[in-house]
């Protein structure tokens, strides 16, 4: 099967010439826009989070990759939803209203896995807690609709993504209703976002009607009735079986529909796990699901990014600080990441309690080397206060940089969940050394002092490569190192797709005989759920006599939330 391919991201000539986009900042209110001499924003983002122009924040990432593309954006940060004011405070976007919750689910941000009220907000400033509402996709859609009707309204980010789709709700315990119809939102961009936004935003420009944009992977909409030449697969009950064989470009998989998920649990998994077998670019077929009298239509997951295409991304004129108007107000989560730097996109372990496949695929995107240590060397120019120190060179998983399946063929006809579960793929290149060097270029840049890696570190892939372990346990460990073994019963970790406690046990005994040979005191720090869907209280018992037996005394147990 050939990988599937897409237009360069900036092929197209920019929309506007880039002196009528520049911003160093994108406005944030009217007396901005005016200083800037813009009469209107072609895009305006709505996000729950304070506006950081850092590439670790969504609305930053949108915001540029839109500006290099010749748009004007603007951005409304954390609005007062409790009425539709503060969504007219920048007039109305010639093209939509870009609306996402923020870097998190709204609800994950507000309650914790007891469903108590956290205390604060680590994306807002000071730190304070309410000033986002619960379900913010839905309600910031429908006020950016009743500022301005008319303007098309395109949902996005991590809240719509995971729940694009009926979804079991944690906080009101019941099934909810796919967020695109509830949120009456035109379009939602679903995954990592670039290349979707990009394509919305120049149809509209184009003259294109929003309604007739309904082709796009990686987006969902809503209609009634079947596009011609479309084939429907029906995976709306259990006996059906579907036809392997089918043009994939024409066919739709039906989903057990809303009001059936609502009533049967046995229906509502096999929905989900229907969706999650077409999450691969390559071999993906459109979904559908019934809600009410119209279907969700979900079209296949967007194109990976190439090398190229991250770099352009990660290489835009980030500020890498806080909007002024925020002053001198201490923004958390800005300072906890703002030396940190993301080297690639995406997981392969397809872990069951995580959403990262889900949102970012299984398919790796990576940087190139040039453009990593380029950002290392923005870091030292242009972060206020840097003291030499890079405090994560990451990403959703530490080591998986530069890896993937040994044949793009396969890997596109490829519709494993998991490259590592229940054991490695033979057909995965597990080499860490591309990695390996790119920590010791890292550590040669001017003025840098100590890289850490503080990403979880995949432990049954790093024990492929003894020298990575040395390597990680000489120069990028500050005496701790956290791992994420979460349970040491077989029954648990098979339900969460993880290996066993044994490929733990194995990277400790490395891990600690190469500290021991860089001649420094060094440990793990393990991260274990508890109450994970298949849990026994004898599985509780044996963890935490694990626990006693290891001498640990962990202060790090995650209850299990489902997000």
């Amino acid at each position: 099967m050939t990988p599937p391919t897409a237009e360069p991201l900036f092929g197209p000539p920019p929309h506007r010439p880039p002196d009528e986009t520049a911003a160093r900042h994108f406005p944030m209110t009217r007396a901005e826009m005016d200083a800037l001499g813009w009469d209107s924003c072609d895009v305006i983002i709505v996000t729950g989070d304070a506006y950081v122009d850092l590439p670790s924040f969504g609305m930053a990432v949108m915001g540029r990759v839109l500006q290099k593309a010749g748009f004007r954006v603007g951005i409304i940060a954390q609005p007062d939803w409790h009425s539709a004011e503060d969504f007219r405070r920048l007039g109305a976007p010639n093209l939509f209203f870009g609306v996402t919750a923020g870097n998190m689910d709204s609800m994950v941000n507000h309650y914790t896995s007891e469903r108590k009220i956290r205390s604060n907000d680590s994306y807002t400033p000071g730190g304070l807690a309410g000033k986002r509402p619960n379900h913010a996709v839905l309600v910031y859609a429908q006020r950016s609709r009743e500022a301005f009707k008319g303007v098309p309204v395109i949902i996005g980010g991590i809240e719509a993504s995971l729940r694009r789709i009926a979804h079991y709700d944690y906080w009101s315990d019941k099934v909810r209703r796919s967020v695109l119809p509830d949120s009456k939102a035109d379009l939602l961009v679903y995954g990592n976002g670039e290349r979707q936004i990009l394509a919305i935003a120049r149809r509209l420009a184009a003259g294109e009607a929003v309604g007739t944009i309904t082709d796009l992977r990686g987006t969902a909409y809503m209609r009634r009735g079947l596009p011609a030449g479309f084939t429907e697969l029906d995976a709306s009950n259990l006996e059906q079986s579907l036809q392997p064989f089918a043009d994939r470009d024409h066919s739709v998989v039906r989903l057990p529909a809303y009001d059936e998920v609502l009533k049967d649990e046995i229906l509502y998994a096999h929905a989900s796990r229907t969706m999650h077998l077409e999450t691969n670019p390559g071999n993906a077929r459109a979904l559908v699901q019934r809600h009410g009298d119209r279907d969700v239509w979900l079209n296949p997951p967007p194109v990976p990014l190439t090398s190229e295409e991250m770099d352009a991304v990660f290489d835009l004129p980030y500020t890498r600080v806080p909007h002024p108007a925020y002053g001198r107000q201490k923004i958390p989560a800005y300072d906890m990441i703002k030396n940190s730097i993301n080297i690639m996109r995406g997981c392969f372990g397809g872990c069951t309690f995580c959403s990262i496949t889900e949102h970012e695929g299984r398919i790796i995107q990576n940087r190139s080397e040039e453009s990593i240590l380029r950002e290392i060397e923005n870091i030292r120019d242009k972060t206020p206060g840097f003291t030499g120190v890079i405090s994560d060179l990451g990403g959703p998983t530490a080591n998986m940089w530069r890896l993937a399946c040994k044949s793009p063929q396969i890997e596109a006809a490829c519709r494993k969940p998991s490259c590592v579960f229940p054991d490695i793929c033979p057909n995965l290149n597990t080499d860490h050394s591309p990695l390996i060097q790119l920590y010791r270029k890292a550590r040669q840049v001017p003025g840098i002092k100590r890289v850490f890696v503080a990403s979880g570190v995949r432990y049954d892939l790093a024990v492929e490569s003894p020298e990575y372990v040395a390597e990680l346990a000489e120069h990028h460990v500050g005496g701790y190192l956290k791992i994420a073994p979460e349970h040491t019963e077989n029954r648990p970790l098979s339900m969460m797709m993880k290996p066993g406690i044994g490929s733990y046990e194995r990277f400790k005994r490395m891990f600690e005989k190469a500290s021991r040979a860089a001649g420094k005191k060094q440990y793990l720090i393990p991260y274990f759920i508890a109450a994970h869907p298949g849990t026994t209280d004898r599985d509780m018992l044996n963890l935490a006599l694990w626990l006693k037996q290891n001498r640990f005394r962990p202060d790090q147990v995650q209850t299990f939330l489902p997000s």
